[in-house]
């Protein structure tokens, strides 16, 4: 099977009919062979309906039912798990990404030999406040990562097989995809400009919380890519610089009261009464706990259940 085409979707039963029909005449124009996957994340209205009759009209329409809504991150780790493709696209529900992209994506990942295709919506019918706030979060995204995609959220994307079986995503962490396949050991990435269209049905689902669990699920993305399998590297650095900085300052009041008390006649202020000794007992204290984390999350990961485990790319 050629493609697999990945639909997330919340109540999104008035643009569903239009989409599949749309997807199928691209995929027949181009001679593609496909399967379309709509998962439908806890949907309160009509949309798992309206997928039942789609599917009873053309199989290569399936579809996957949530109990609730759980998040567009486990609704595409689902349709991953089921896709068959030797491409895999995501695509939003609402009709606001174009399937016409669909041909070229696919010769990208076949021809060019890239592992994942990122959507780039160049130009945007979104409002103001989404378009600022994206722009400002794919800018520390880019910063952070060290992926210069210019659109991380962008849910038309494009995966080699290998890619999307070789990774879990959880929380809100579809955003950063690229990301996890770069840690997976997936490296060429690349971006496509793609058409972006306005909002034809339904309303946005759009939020300041996901804004705010972007900036959070981009921290933990970067933490575990960099100290996921050597918590020390991170914790114990600190961890050790804080205790030797708490130390020195201790060690200098103490000095101090000593040489005063040997070398003049001046009686000092005792240790314990300056406020410095307390800084630098918070910093000792501090530093004996990052270290203890870092030693904990050692040991937690070299006996972990997958320490030995490795992804072969060929083997004969």
């Amino acid at each position: 099977m050629d493609v697999s085409v990945v639909v997330p979707l919340y109540n999104e039963d008035e643009s569903l009919p239009e989409l599949e029909a749309w997807i199928a005449r691209v995929m027949n124009t181009h001679g593609l062979t496909y399967e379309l996957i709509f998962v439908d994340d806890g949907s309160n209205d009509q949309s798992w309906a309206v997928i039942e009759q789609l599917a009873q009209k053309s199989q290569s329409v399936r579809g996957l039912k949530f109990r609730r809504n759980y998040g567009k991150s486990a609704a595409l780790h689902m349709g991953f798990e089921a896709a068959q493709g030797d491409v895999i696209i995501t695509m939003d529900a609402d009709l606001q990404d174009s399937p016409e992209e669909i041909p070229e994506l696919h010769r990208l990942i076949t021809k060019e030999k890239f592992d994942v295709i990122s959507g780039w919506k160049k130009k945007r019918y979104d409002p103001f406040v989404k378009r600022f706030t994206s722009k400002f979060y794919n800018w520390t995204s880019r910063r952070v990562t060290g992926i210069h995609l210019h659109d991380f959220n962008c849910g038309l994307k494009a995966y080699r097989k290998e890619v999307i079986k070789s990774i879990e995503i959880y929380g809100e962490m579809h955003r950063y995809i690229p990301v996890l396949a770069k840690r997976a050991g997936f490296s060429k990435i690349g971006e496509k400009v793609v058409e972006h269209r306005a909002r034809k049905y339904g309303v946005t689902k759009f939020g300041l919380e996901r804004f705010i669990n972007g900036f959070l699920d981009l921290l933990s993305v970067t933490f575990m890519t960099r100290f996921g399998k050597k918590p020390m590297h991170f914790f114990g650095v600190w961890g050790v610089l804080m205790f030797f900085v708490g130390g020195i300052v201790a060690s200098y009041l103490i000095a101090v009261k000593l040489y005063y008390n040997i070398f003049t006649s001046i009686e000092p202020r005792a240790v314990t009464e300056q406020p410095l000794f307390y800084l630098a007992l918070v910093s000792v204290l501090t530093g004996v706990q990052l270290f203890l984390a870092g030693f904990i999350g050692e040991l937690v990961t070299r006996n972990g259940s997958d320490r030995n485990l490795y992804l072969l790319e060929k083997t004969i």
